[in-house]
């Protein structure tokens, strides 16, 4: 599908209502995922961004690791709205994981001392990007996705539960699926408050 490369951007929101009706195979995403990973950029193509795809049972448990983590911490009187929240990403047909291997970003330390305070950011940084290509991809082929970020707290659990390496930080969890509606757009604020030239 060829497009206007700002007019694909445009495509991609936070969609909320997903349903687990895809347009794509399994065999289809994982390409598509496995082609983003090639391409996205890395600081000295360190390549440290890693993804962990759940799919059927294993994103339905990732879910409910995440609601029976919140509830504890969660005011009684907000338990409906949090149940109600987590439920919409258990809808949805899948889980990405983005992870970062810690090894190869402390080698990266090693290796270049000179700018071993930046490779975290640096890591954080080209992690995002890989979001934003996937969650782009993702809507080019009508395909909705949102972003969230309950990790550290469900880390430990997640780790132990689909045997995940020690050695990777997770850093965004992406459930997609069919669109069930499409969002409000958001409102863009004054670019004469966000964009210099001088």
């Amino acid at each position: 599908m060829q497009q206007n490369i700002l007019e694909l951007f445009a495509k991609r929101h936070s969609f909320y209502e997903l349903n687990n009706n895809m347009p794509l195979s399994d065999e289809e995403i994982k390409h598509l995922i496995q082609k983003n990973l090639q391409l996205y950029p890395s600081p000295f193509n360190s390549q440290s961004a890693r993804i962990v795809l759940l799919l059927g049972e294993r994103h339905l448990k990732l879910w409910n690791i995440v609601l029976q983590t919140l509830i504890p911490l969660t005011p009684e009187n907000k338990l409906t709205t949090l149940s109600e929240k987590i439920s919409k990403f258990s809808k949805a047909y899948a889980t990405i994981l983005f992870y970062i291997d810690k090894n190869t970003v402390q080698s990266l330390k090693d290796k270049f001392p000179l700018y071993a305070a930046n490779f975290d950011n640096w890591s954080y940084q080209a992690n995002a990007i890989l979001q934003f290509m996937i969650w782009t991809s993702l809507a080019d082929n009508a395909i909705g996705a949102n972003l969230q970020h309950y990790n550290p707290i469900i880390d430990e659990k997640v780790k132990a539960t689909f045997n995940i390496s020690p050695d990777w930080e997770l850093v965004a969890q992406m459930p997609f699926g069919g669109i069930v509606s499409t969002p409000t757009p958001h409102i863009v604020e004054d670019i004469k408050k966000s964009f210099v030239i001088k």
